[in-house]
């Protein structure tokens, strides 16, 4: 120990003494050791403190604070101060005692005292464990003054949570063991309240610091933590200290104020019990008094550490060395203490409320209980704490889970839930045996108390409210072979108790029973939401998801039975659980008929395929499974058949007698069945078990032979009954055991002291057969509920209590080392196979509560349950549960057609709100029982009708008054509501009616068709075929039918617009069904009603009009559409017609969306072939566009588009020329209207007709489904009049597809200004659909015609909008249109080819100083592209060789190859031409031509001026230019390649290509080349492109040293007449040149200009190479410059 110098040691240390040494009684003669001590130390420390004052430095520290010993460097050892205090606490006078402890906590609690050196007296030890026991020892018993036990515990405290201080093991053991008997010994409730705080701490402090401990080692960066450490070390310790001094303060006021507000209570209890409290307990242990013997008790805290009493030694094979750390050890040895606390048992009888040995059981368990619920990651995982939860705690709960005393059985039910949340995993066994004998077993006992059935409810309802713990009952028990049906079993129990029919304790009252009833209801319906919640995710709720995406929640759910459970590591998928399951429910049934007969239940196991015939596969059957009937085992074994003997011979061998005793054997071979009571059956099985021993134990040479073992068991057996048999009155003693069984052994005796042995056994052990899960206790039926005697009933029921506690404890022992595996369900599919279990259950609770019940909360409570059933019922599609549930809900109702209304109570009210509320929230699930929802909505209406008082005669009609009925209404249906008034009913029915027409009912009636949009595909097609079901029944009724389902049909039909096509496809189909069947009925009423209510609806919606954007009128028109389409008659047709034209001529100012309905029957009727319906629906949509339109074309304009699909159907009909013709004006007047109402597109809804929808052109603004309000003018206005002009043009003949073109293009230049840009791109996108009309097969006829004609005038009407509106569209269209302009120059027509070079051409020219760099690269692209494309490559490979054969197909084939051939030759030369007249204007090359030949012919004459900036050559960049030179020469080596190859000519030649003279290339092969030097020289003059200038020279150079040296070449006279144009401009060109561009290429060309002299030229040629010497004579200074 050591200490600070200066004031803070004396504030410690020197008061502390000098206190004692003033205490009067430490002057007595007694303490005179303890004084000498005191004042030896007192001047020790003066001493040490005036050497330490001159040493000390001139820092001084702050005394506000005592700092922990290391913070000085100045310490002193003061060590042999210590004994002062020891002596003090030692001593008898309690005042001394106390500033003893109180100094001591506080130099612990400030770090001054550590005591890690070791004790001087016992090396072997600590210095703190000696102080420990020092503080522990001032306790002694119940004697010891409050005072001295408050202190003590505050040092205790003090001593286990500082940090300063480390006891662990035998010394924090004994910390707790004085806490805890202080608590037990201390009559002061404020000390035992703060004992009681301090051991809660106490274990928090241990376990935190033993889960802290681990996550430390568990963390990477421990010099991290070094470092973080020694730079807060000052302000840890600190706070450290602060932290345990605000503890143990916080602990002695909390026990304070607890103390002053139980003071009156408690002093009405001490004042009853005082006895009790008066003399020391028999746990306290004695330190130091010979006064104070200690009594050891079964309650004794000295156990802690050692053996149990109960149990034996219950510490783990290598606990020593399981723990990783010291802290581990230390929560191991308390835990394990406190665990051999609770399994004491209580003494017989009722216990004092008092007496230690309650006090202490219920103190250990509150403890454990506060330990398990905090328990961390090491304390569950660690395997030597689930060993001592296994084999002491769980062992303990056995007993005290079914105590007689509450408090007891409460705390064991809370620890069990404590367990069941954080061990399960680890408990499977030890859960089972807790549920099947504790819980089920209290529950289903009659002679169990309220109290105990209210614990056990209360700890069922927090386990059923846990989702998780729910399934995992069920998958690891109910699915697991070796298990009991635990959550089977629960449910069947739990449903008993809410219907009422388990039997109860006479002593409980009405209200109890009640109470339970209604707790009952409250489990299986938290039951039930566990299970409605795991499943949540396979739900669709309709009120939040549209009904596509439920579809798509539906589909992604349709694999999840793959998903997989994890067991132990083992992937486990819901199907092998129900498999399990489904075997296990077969062994179960095998078992029941075993029990019943043995041989039946062995033959249907085996026709399973469960059990093997062989003999031992039934022994081991036998041995194994623990259900069997333990008296049916025994008369089976004992049976003399030979397959009996069989089985009871393998029986017995497998079982193992190896080294066991003989007792225990026969104990173990007895204990698996019930003996027979024939003789000759025991004879055999005794003789079968002692032949085994024997052979077991062979080497035991107790027995000569088998006949001993055989004797000694029966004698055995025999002594057994006789000792605790209750009938035999004079019992054997063990001289008479003895004597009967001499000479037993081959005539000789048994050692004496064996037989005597084996007595003793027997008389404190009866042999008896093996604890199994009993049934309420066994078979045996508890008398203790109908003994009327109160102190006899209590006497059973505690036997019966005690006898289930030892049962449920040696089960729970017979597990404490088994460990299977469990499950952690995590799978939605296990709920179908419990709900599949527990569903009939369920419905009888339910049932019963709402049939006998008028209670609201147990109404409440069963309508949650039946809604919750039939939601998971509905989730798993199980037809027949949610049928059941449905039916049963529908029932109680009372609105079915059997049902006497005059007993609707409010249950029954809210009964129907319930099934209105599945209705709304489950709609997506019910199928087929949507049939009883919408029967007792339908009955419901009729209530309603009642309620609000309307007369008989205005419900639809009065039929016939029932013979046999009251007038006063008692025996009143539903059925007769019709023809009875309201006032002749009672008045109880008449108020129970009245609540029917309750606002909430109507709004929840009304919401189920409201909300039926919100049902997915296969759901809302369910519900629209029940409701027309119902609709029919109501339709059927022969003398009035009802329209109640009928206009809900026609609700759903408006309320369900929105749906996607495919859905309501579907749900037409049921809807145009059910008007076919009443329609067509062969009633006439029937029929005339169906078509009159059809022709009513219509007429009525219409005339009360349609917001926008709304379409129940579309639907309810849509009939006649149906007919016109399915009927063929001409006579129904024609009416059809007629009757949507009177509608038109009548209505027309209130339909609406009507009409689409009416245009899509004008449109059926356009494409007819008789002339009066032509001709009347034609005249009807003639007045239409040509009246209407002008007068109420707001109101139409959502069918715009329909009206113009149709008027292009009868602009298609080729039997009606005429109306062809009008067809298309009458649309082009359609696109006056919208040039002049353009707002009105752009306002109101935005949708698109259908076939707009599916249209590919549209995708891309119609995929949303709603249009931008400035889009709405061209996709409901423009869009689809240019749209039915190009399918007219694509589907009719040539003069009305002329005259559709035409039209088309005429609007786009009229009305093109309003256009935006975008708009462009789709009409083009439209009008490029003309073209692919030509991509038909060549064998058609008509592909010529079309490329001739229509595409043709197509191309050139493209180019004029194109120019007209260049300035917007241009950028946006050019890709496009050249793209469309390429497709065109690669077909094999050639004046469609040619057009669209012209086009080209005439699109640049026109538009050129408008394009931009982008543009011209585009355009230069495609030039280059059509001369690639368009280049005739087979020229030079074609053989007669690779040819076809000469068939005519193959003639066919070369000649079209020889056409398109030509096509591309001409497409060549006219692309070359083209470049020309893009770069320099068409007639400027011409008169370019003409000068020079004058110039060349007139030495004299000079060139006149040309204007050379008439073409586009300024617009365009120098790198476009070089393009277009690059794609002439590559044009010009083409056709001077095929030009110079003779032999390949002459074989086209023969083979007939180009007539009968031999082809040649030469136009395309010079003018190419010329043009490119118009081109490049056009470039060398520009003095805007200097900077080019480098690059056009090269060329320039090459080029022409190319032309030069072939020109020289030429061997024809022809060939180079052709060329001489060429050379005329090649050499002007240079004669052109400035004399500095002259010199540097004249020298390339010089060699080649000398070779031409040698040629015989022309007269304009030989002049210019004249020219061209003399310049070069000028400019070398050869000759002198002309003057």
């Amino acid at each position: 120990m050591r200490i600070l110098s200066g004031d803070l040691s004396k504030m410690f240390i020197v008061k502390g003494l000098e206190k004692i040494l003033a205490d009067k009684e430490v002057k007595r003669s007694h303490l005179a050791q303890l004084r000498k001590a005191c004042e030896t130390a007192l001047e020790d420390i003066q001493e040490e403190l005036k050497h330490e004052e001159n040493e000390k430095s001139s820092n001084s520290t702050s005394a506000a604070l005592p700092l922990p010993r290391n913070y000085s460097a100045n310490v002193i050892n003061a060590e042999k101060h210590y004994l002062p205090f020891e002596l003090a606490c030692q001593c008898s006078v309690p005042r001394v005692v106390v500033i003893a402890l109180d100094c001591l906590q506080k130099l612990i609690a400030y770090g001054h005292l550590s005591g890690t050196s070791l004790d001087p007296h016992n090396p072997q030890r600590r210095l703190i464990d000696r102080v420990v026991a020092t503080i522990c020892a001032c306790f002694t018993g119940t004697p010891t003054e409050e005072s001295v036990q408050l202190q003590i515990i505050k040092a205790l405290l003090t001593v286990v949570t500082s940090q300063h201080v480390e006891i662990h093991e035998g010394t924090l053991l004994l910390a707790v063991r004085t806490c805890y008997n202080i608590y037990l010994a201390s009559k002061n409730l404020i000390n035992q309240t703060t004992a009681k705080a301090t051991l809660t701490q106490m274990l928090n402090v241990i376990f935190m610091r033993m889960e802290n401990q681990a996550i430390e080692e568990e963390a990477a960066f421990p010099n991290q933590e070094n470092n973080l450490e020694q730079a807060e070390v000052g302000e840890t310790k600190l706070e450290a200290i602060e932290i345990v001094s605000s503890i143990v303060d916080d602990i002695v006021a909390t026990a304070v104020n607890d103390a002053s507000a139980e003071k009156e209570v408690e002093g009405d209890t001490q004042s009853e019990g005082g006895q009790s409290n008066g003399g020391a307990p028999p746990s306290i242990i004695s330190v130091c008094s010979s006064s104070l013997p200690r009594v050891p008790s079964q309650d004794s805290v000295d156990t802690i550490g050692g053996t149990s009493s109960s149990g034996g030694d219950l510490e783990p094979i290598g606990t020593s060395n399981s723990f990783s750390h010291v802290l581990q050890k230390d929560a191991y040895l308390v835990f394990r203490s406190l665990c051999r606390l609770a399994m004491k048992p209580l003494p017989d009888g009722i216990p004092d409320p008092k007496s230690h040995e309650l006090r202490s059981k219920l103190l250990s368990l509150q403890l454990l209980l506060s330990v398990v619920q905090n328990a961390g990651p090491v304390f569950r995982e660690h395997p030597v704490f689930l060993s001592v939860v296994r084999q002491c705690l769980c062992v303990a709960l056995s007993r005290d889970g079914a105590s007689s005393v509450t408090e007891v059985a409460e705390l064991s039910l809370a620890l069990f839930l404590a367990l069941l949340n954080n061990f399960k995993a680890q408990l499977k066994k030890q859960i089972e045996v807790f549920f099947r004998e504790i819980f089920l077993n209290i529950l289903e006992n009659p002679g169990s108390t309220f109290d105990h059935h209210w614990l056990v409810m209360q700890a069922l309802t927090r386990i059923c409210a846990d989702a998780q713990s729910v399934v995992d009952l069920y998958v690891n028990y109910d699915c697991d072979l070796s298990a009991a049906n635990i959550f089977e079993r629960l449910v069947n129990v739990l449903s008993k108790i809410a219907q009422g029919r388990h039997v109860v304790d006479l002593r409980t009252t009405p209200i109890q029973e009640k109470a339970l009833r209604i707790k009952g209801l409250e489990c299986l319906v938290t039951i039930l939401k566990c299970m409605v919640e795991w499943s949540r995710e396979l739900y669709v709720n309709p009120n939040a998801q549209s009904n596509i995406d439920a579809e798509k929640i539906k589909e992604n759910h349709t694999d999840e039975n793959e998903s997989q459970n994890y067991v132990n590591g083992t992937m486990t998928t819901p199907k092998q659980f129900e498999a399990i399951k489904q075997q296990k429910e077969i062994w179960e049934q095998g078992i029941v008929l075993f029990n019943r007969k043995s041989r039946r239940g062995l033959q249907y196991l085996q026709s399973q395929k469960l059990l093997g015939e062989e003999a031992v596969d039934v022994a081991r059957f036998l041995v194994t499974e623990e259900r069997l009937d333990k008296t049916v085992v025994g008369d089976f074994l004992g049976e003399p058949d030979k397959f009996n003997k069989e089985v009871m011979y393998a029986y017995v061998d497998l079982l193992d007698f190896n080294e066991k005793d003989f007792v225990s054997a026969l104990r173990h071979f007895l204990e698996g069945f019930r003996l027979p009571g024939e003789a000759q059956k025991i004879d055999r099985l005794m003789e079968k078990f002692a032949a085994r021993y024997c052979e077991c134990n062979s080497s035991l040479r107790l027995f000569a032979s088998a006949d001993a073992p055989y004797v000694l068991a029966y004698s055995i057996i025999m002594l057994t009954t006789d000792l605790h048999s209750p009938q035999v009155k004079n019992k054997m003693t063990k001289e008479q055991f003895i004597k009967n069984n001499r000479g037993i052994n081959d005539s000789k005796d048994l050692p004496e002291e064996y037989l005597s042995q084996i007595y003793d056994e027997i008389a404190g052990n009866e042999i008896k057969m093996k604890a199994h899960a009993s049934n309420a206790l066994g078979n045996k039926v508890s008398k203790s509920a109908g003994t009327a005697n109160e102190k006899k009933r209590r006497l059973l029921w505690n036997m019966e209590m005690e006898a289930l506690s030892s049962t449920a404890r040696q089960l729970m022992e017979s597990v404490s080392h088994v460990h299977s595996p469990f499950t952690s369900a995590t799978h939605s599919e296990h709920v179908r196979p419990m709900f599949k279990v527990a569903w009939t259950p369920f419905l009888a609770s339910f049932s019963v509560g709402l049939q006998d019940c008028d209670d609201l909360e147990v109404s409440t409570l069963c309508l949650d349950g039946i809604r919750c059933a039939i939601r998971i019922a509905c989730i798993f599609h199980m037809a027949l549960e949610r049928d059941a549930f449905i039916q049963a809900l529908a029932r109680f109702t009372l609105l079915t057609a059997n049902s006497p209304i005059t007993e609707i109570k409010t249950k029954n009210i809210d009964t129907i709100k319930t099934l209105i509320t599945v209705a709304h929230t489950d709609g997506n699930y019910l199928g087929h029982s949507w049939l009883d929802i919408l029967k007792c909505i339908s009955q419901l209406e009729l209530a309603q009708l009642i309620g609000t008082g309307v007369r008989p005669q205005f419900i639809t009609g009065t039929p016939t008054t029932p013979t046999g009925i009251s007038s006063s209404g008692n025996n009143l249906h539903l059925s007769d509501l019709p023809s009875v008034s309201i006032n002749s009913l009672e008045p109880s029915v008449k108020e129970s009616i009245g609540e029917t027409i309750s606002q909430s009912v109507v709004v929840a009636v009304d919401r189920i068709f409201t909300g039926s949009t919100r049902l997915d595909g296969n759901a809302i097609v369910d519900f629209v075929r029940a409701l027309c079901q119902i609709s029919l029944e109501e339709l059927a009724h022969s003398t009035q039918p009802r329209m109640f389902s009928l206009q809900k049909i026609v609700e759903i039909s408006y309320y369900n617009m929105g749906r996607i096509r495919l859905q309501w496809s579907r749900i037409w189909e049921v809807l145009g069904d059910h008007f076919n069947k009443v329609g067509t009925s062969s009633n006439e009423n029937i029929a005339f009603f169906a078509v009159d209510s059809l022709r009513q609806l219509a007429m009525k919606f219409i005339e009360k009009g349609e917001l926008a954007n709304f379409r129940f009128q579309k639907d309810f028109l849509r009939p006649f559409e149906h007919i016109m389409k399915r009927n063929r008659s001409p006579t129904i047709r024609d009416m059809v017609v007629r009757c949507v034209t009177q509608m038109v001529h009548s209505q027309s100012d209130n339909i609406k969306s009507g009409w689409k309905n009416i245009f899509c029957v004008f449109l059926l009727a356009a494409s007819d072939n008789d002339e009066a319906i032509v001709e009347l629906a034609f005249q009807t949509i003639n007045k239409i566009v040509t009246e209407l339109y002008v007068t109420n074309m707001a109101a139409m304009i959502d069918s715009f588009q329909d009206c113009v699909k149709c008027l292009s159907e009868f602009a298609c009909n080729p039997l009606f020329p005429d109306t062809n013709m009008e067809a298309i004006r009458l649309i082009r007047l359609c696109g006056r209207h919208v040039a002049d109402q353009p707002a009105l597109f752009r306002d109101g809804g935005a949708q698109l007709a259908d076939d707009m929808v599916n249209s590919q052109l549209t995708s891309a603004v119609t995929n949303l489904g709603l249009i931008p309000e400035e889009e709405r003018l061209w996709v409901r206005g423009w869009f689809p009049i240019l749209f039915e002009l190009s399918c007219i043009i694509g589907r009719c003949k040539l003069d009305v597809r002329t005259r559709a073109l035409t039209v088309l293009f005429e609007m786009a230049k009229q009305y093109g200004s309003t256009f935006r840009s975008h708009w462009w791109k789709d009409l083009f996108k439209v009008i490029f659909r003309i073209f692919n009309q030509s991509k038909l097969p060549d064998q058609l006829s008509e592909k010529s015609d079309w490329l001739t004609t229509t595409c043709n005038h197509a191309l050139y009407a493209m180019v004029d909008v194109i120019t007209q509106y260049f300035d917007l569209i241009g950028s946006l269209l050019i890709d496009d249109f050249i793209a469309q302009l390429l497709w065109c120059v690669t077909q094999e027509n050639e004046q469609l080819a040619r057009s669209g070079v012209n086009c080209l051409e005439n699109l640049v020219i026109s538009n050129g100083p408008k394009l931009g760099d982008a543009s011209w690269l585009r355009i230069c692209g495609c030039v280059d592209d059509i001369f690639h494309l368009t280049l005739p490559d087979a020229l030079l490979t074609w053989s007669p060789h690779s040819a076809p054969a000469e068939t005519d197909s193959g003639v066919k084939d070369t000649q079209r190859l020889f056409n398109g051939l030509l096509v591309q030759c001409q497409v060549q030369l006219e692309l070359i031409h083209t470049i020309d007249n893009i770069v320099f204007f068409p007639s400027t090359t011409r008169k370019e031509d003409a000068d020079l030949l004058a110039s060349a012919k007139s030495i004299s004459a000079s060139q006149r001026d040309l204007d050379l900036d008439q073409g586009m050559f300024q617009f365009m960049s120098t790198e476009h230019l070089l393009l277009m030179v690059d794609c002439l020469a590559k044009s010009h080596n083409f056709a001077r390649q095929f030009n110079t190859n003779s032999t390949q000519r002459n074989v086209l030649w023969k083979a007939g290509f180009r007539g009968p003279v031999r082809p040649n290339l030469l136009k395309q092969e010079t003018q190419s080349l010329a043009c490119a030097m118009r081109i490049l020289f056009r470039l060398y003059h520009d003095e805007g492109r200097q900077n080019e200038w480098g690059k056009v020279a090269d060329k320039l150079t090459h080029l022409g040293k190319d032309a030069l040296e072939y020109y020289v070449t030429l061997e024809t006279e022809s060939h180079r007449d052709a060329w001489s144009p060429l050379m005329l401009l090649f050499l002007w060109k240079i004669n052109q040149l400035t004399d500095e561009k002259f010199k540097t290429h004249v020298s390339w060309w010089h060699q080649l200009l000398c070779e031409l002299v040698s040629f015989e030229l022309k007269p304009e040629l030989r002049s210019l190479l004249r020219k061209i010497f003399l310049k070069v004579g000028q400019v070398f200074r050869v000759i002198a410059a002309a003057p």
